[in-house]
């Protein structure tokens, strides 16, 4: 099995005094999701992504090649997202495991 194909993807987690939990994925543009707890996070978090992935298969559209954790860390382009990240999430592409794992 290629290393590409079980990298994860990483989430960005953050969370506003009066709000739910954002997750973005650099990596998968245009996709998000939002929980009400931190222990909804990872769900809802695989749930956007197969949706997202879904979404791009059914269109035609390109999968985006996914960054390491280090290569995002220095991206200035996500600068700001990292100032607001409370918790970062690696989570498996769809249909290459079951679960999201905190990193």
């Amino acid at each position: 099995m290629r290393q590409d194909a079980v990298k994860p993807y990483i989430g960005l987690v953050s969370k506003d005094a009066d709000s739910a939990y954002g997750i973005v994925f650099p990596d998968a543009p245009g996709c998000f999701s939002a929980a009400d707890t931190i222990d909804d996070v990872f769900t809802m978090a695989a749930e956007a992504l197969a949706g997202w992935t879904e979404s791009m298969v059914e269109d035609g559209h390109a999968i985006p090649q996914r960054r390491e954790l280090s290569a995002l860390r220095t991206d200035p382009n996500l600068a700001e997202l990292w100032r607001e990240t409370i918790l970062v999430i690696a989570v498996p592409p769809p249909g290459a495991a079951t679960d999201a794992r905190a990193a």
